[in-house]
């Protein structure tokens, strides 16, 4: 075994300020297995969830569980055989070949570890999205969503989605960065304080709420949705949504923390709650309650989705805060 190759070990520690029931759940989603079979795992750490990769796919693998809210260490495996031989000393990661075969099976699920590395930090109050960009490949980005950088990335400007993607409430560019000769480091920061979320389109749609969108691939194909004209008005969100197709990585933002919900038949999200949700839901938008619960119970409509697919909330809402803090105003 090679000093370039790397164990991926989970410490079995939370995160700080992270639940370990939301923790577990969050885990048990990702890989596709369930809770208690996470729970089996966790029991037993620390442990090695992966074994003999790259340093680029143990970083995948470690930003990964870490979003879940689990401390992950990579380490050398020339350190966790060292670790594991007889020493006087208690050993400091012990490496359980039971463990690492059921967390094998965990870990090696396809759909989890696609696309580029990146790291998420400050979330869900102010998330900090930091993209690893491949030698000659290009990221296409929001504008002006752009904090760092490395030098020799090269940024161009583009028009994308004309007037329709004006209405969505996004500005009319797209800012394309190419790591050209060599790979580089870009870092974002999406206006509104929030949440960030990463999703690998492997040929699924996902519709974006007004200005929810912060980067994609470039395979990744950007349109304007158009809802009609009952939807948006009484929304009171865009008469537009962000149509996300093709294959790659795709990053959206929120205001507030967001949380993944599976519908498996329908569910009611207040409209200024919604961040994005998959293709398949069909969804309308109704009233709560009658015209007095309409004008006076500050709910006022709602979205009702149908069908079975993911929806993306938002844990705070533009409007309401904008409510709250107008009775502070100067007069």
């Amino acid at each position: 075994m090679q000093d370039n190759h790397f164990n991926v070990i989970l410490t079995g520690d939370l995160r700080d300020g992270i639940d370990l029931s939301a923790a577990i759940s969050s885990l048990a989603a990702m890989f596709k297995t369930s809770e208690e079979k996470i729970q089996q795992t966790i029991a037993k750490a620390p442990v090695s969830v992966k074994s003999n990769v790259e340093a680029a796919t143990a970083e995948k693998f470690k930003t990964a569980i870490e979003q879940c809210g689990f401390v992950c260490v990579i380490k050398a495996v020339s350190e966790t055989v060292a670790a594991t031989a007889p020493v006087s000393a208690p050993l400091p990661v012990p490496v359980n070949q039971d463990v690492l075969a059921s967390a094998s099976e965990i870990v090696e699920s396809p759909a989890s570890f696609k696309g580029l590395s990146y790291k998420i930090e400050g979330r869900p109050d102010y998330s900090f999205l930091t993209v690893q960009i491949p030698a000659n490949q290009t990221l296409k980005v929001e504008a002006s969503a752009m904090a760092t950088m490395d030098t020799h990335l090269v940024m161009k400007t583009k028009l994308k989605g004309g007037f329709g993607r004006f209405l969505t409430g996004e500005s009319l560019f797209l800012n394309e960065f190419t790591a050209e000769r060599a790979a580089g480091e870009i870092g974002l920061a999406p206006g509104t304080p929030g949440d960030l979320f990463h999703q690998y389109l492997d040929g699924q749609t996902i519709f974006l709420q007004n200005s929810a969108f912060v980067a994609a691939t470039m395979d990744v194909t950007l349109e304007t949705k158009w809802q009609g004209m009952l939807k948006g008005f009484f929304s009171g969100e865009s008469f537009f949504l962000i149509r996300c197709s093709g294959k790659g990585d795709l990053w959206f933002n929120s205001y507030g923390a967001i949380i993944e919900i599976d519908v498996e038949d329908d569910y009611v999200v207040d409209t200024s709650n919604i961040v994005a949700f998959t293709d398949g839901l069909e969804y309308n938008i109704t009233r709560v309650g009658g015209y007095k619960s309409l004008f006076f119970s500050g709910e006022g409509f709602v979205c009702r989705f149908t069908g079975k697919g993911k929806v993306w909330i938002q844990t705070r809402s533009a409007q309401a805060f904008t409510s709250w803090a107008h009775f502070f105003r100067p007069v």
